[in-house]
């Protein structure tokens, strides 16, 4: 139900996780004291608020705490709803029905009846919540929420996303008078608005207003629907007193929805303002990558060892492209497609021991589209993670068999620099500066600082070239180069031994 929330906080205060599951210990005992409008809608709004922050944050994040805080919110939240749309459906009654008018007499009777019921119900759910689970939660979330940081790139994409589902939900209303169409407006306004104000504080100071303003006046469009539907189903005997009620709700609706037009259609409406002030072009690029680290050091077991092998994997790519070393890395999109898969192929292990490469293909898969990434360019990049160690891909292989030619080389490729890159770090490379690729009439010429020529480091390079050179159809040669000065002063940091400040007295 659209009301106006009386928990807001002062301006430029981080409400973020934090704020909001401290706010629902709080207002458990409003509710348990006085079940009144205010404390209802307090408490709603608070929990609303800490399970639209869980939602954004398992779309990075899949720890299952996210989806316990969640379940542990819904029940209570769904019981004080009830409670809720009943105290608001009799605030508008009232506004709109004359004293003397016998549908508002019958509505406001049987409103009474059912809100003595439903105040029980709400402080009987109140009293079976379980507080000591919601603050171990919310001790275990806030160090979880740290993996998206307030006001960065990641934040800004996540709230991006929410923008894009609102906007096409705000597309499909307005070409709908459905109530459906606009109750799921509704609901896009209120994940974006959340997302905004937890996420990105500082454009929340700015936006907040208009936002909460949309917000508003979508609730009252849902609160006139529910209460026409209601007045249908109670008092469609008083045939008279029926219409003058749908008339008088139509105008209120109308207006509502008008206002909401004038405030956000156009090239001048706040959608398309929102819209210009998040990340787009190259800026939005490195918005997603941001995005993807945050699951990539939600997975990893082990980030320092994942960093190089993407770093030595962005190089090796680079060092290709740039001789050129095959017409499939010329398409311009591959880069993004490495960078993304660099990124985040370490985090099978963090999903299942036993088929990390499959797991991280699956959780990959079902991952909501990044802006800016087509449906085919995110299936090529979670077969690149696929593929990138283990069993080799194959036309037999059900996902891999589902790509053109075409594809099955770029994923092919791609992957083969995964694996050459890991490689090249368990040969004890500790760098991707300096590495260089030369063309030969009949063979690539990889040079590699750091590299330790050793019979045990040939085997290695021979097994983990097999796919890359397959896909390129030439050899790849890898040699060792001299370490550059600034590579080798810091290779001899690392080797000297570490003294305790104890010691060195």
């Amino acid at each position: 139900m659209g009301t106006v929330s009386t928990v807001t906080g002062s301006r430029g205060e981080l409400r973020g996780l934090q704020f909001w599951m401290e706010r629902v210990l709080k207002e458990l005992g409003s509710v348990l004291s006085a079940p009144e409008a205010d404390a209802v809608h307090d408490l709603r709004v608070a929990i609303r608020r800490c399970r639209s922050v869980a939602a954004v944050m398992e779309e990075v994040d899949p720890d299952p705490a996210w989806k316990d805080m969640r379940k542990l919110g819904r029940k209570l939240f769904r019981q004080l709803g009830q409670l809720r749309d009943t105290q608001v459906l009799e605030d508008w009654v009232k506004k709109l029905g004359a004293e003397a008018d016998p549908i508002r007499a019958r509505l406001l009777t049987t409103f009474a009846s059912k809100e003595k019921e439903q105040q029980a119900a709400a402080q009987k759910a109140v009293q079976k919540f379980d507080q000591k689970t919601w603050k171990k939660l919310e001790r275990r979330l806030q160090r979880r929420s740290r993996l998206v940081p307030a006001d960065r790139s990641a934040a800004e994409c996540l709230a991006l996303e929410r923008l894009e589902a609102a906007k096409s939900l705000h597309v499909r209303a307005l070409r709908s008078e459905k109530p459906e169409a606009w109750h799921a407006l509704r609901i896009g306004v209120k994940r974006f608005r959340y997302t905004v104000e937890s996420l990105l504080p500082r454009r929340y100071e700015e936006w907040g207003d208009n936002l909460k303003q949309l917000q508003d006046l979508l609730g009252e469009v849902h609160d006139l629907d529910v209460l026409s539907r209601t007045i249908s189903e109670g008092a469609a005997d008083l045939e008279q007193g029926h219409t003058q009620w749908v008339e008088r709700i139509t105008i209120e609706r109308h207006q509502r929805i008008e206002t909401y037009r004038r405030l956000a259609v156009g090239e001048g409406g706040l959608w398309q303002y929102w819209n210009r002030e998040l990340p787009a072009g190259n800026r939005l690029q490195s918005a997603v990558l941001a995005r993807l680290q945050v699951t990539a050091r939600a997975l990893e077991l082990n980030s320092r060892r994942a960093w190089l092998v993407s770093r030595l994997a962005i190089r090796l790519f680079d060092a290709l492209t740039g001789v050129p070393a095959s017409p499939t890395l010329a398409r311009g999109d591959l880069r993004k497609i490495m960078r993304a898969a660099a990124r985040l192929h370490a985090i099978g292990s963090g999903l299942d021991g036993d088929s990390p490469q499959k797991a991280a293909r699956t959780f990959l898969q079902a991952m909501a589209l990044p802006p800016g990434w087509t449906e085919t360019e995110w299936e090529i990049m979670a077969n690149v993670v696929r593929y990138h160690r283990g069993s080799l891909p194959q036309a037999k292989h059900k996902g891999f068999s589902r790509f053109t030619p075409e594809e099955q080389k770029i994923v092919s490729t791609l992957a083969g620099i995964l694996r050459m890159a890991r490689i090249l770090r368990k040969c004890g490379v500790q760098s991707a500066t300096g590495m260089e690729m030369e063309k030969s009439v009949d063979a690539l010429i990889l040079r590699v600082p750091g590299l330790v020529e050793s019979e045990q480091n040939a085997a290695r390079l021979a097994a983990g070239k097999y796919l890359l050179e397959n896909s390129l159809e030439r050899p790849v040669i890898v040699k060792a180069a001299p370490l550059l000065p600034r590579v080798l002063q810091l290779h001899r940091r690392k080797d000297q031994p570490q003294v305790s400040a104890a010691a060195s007295d």
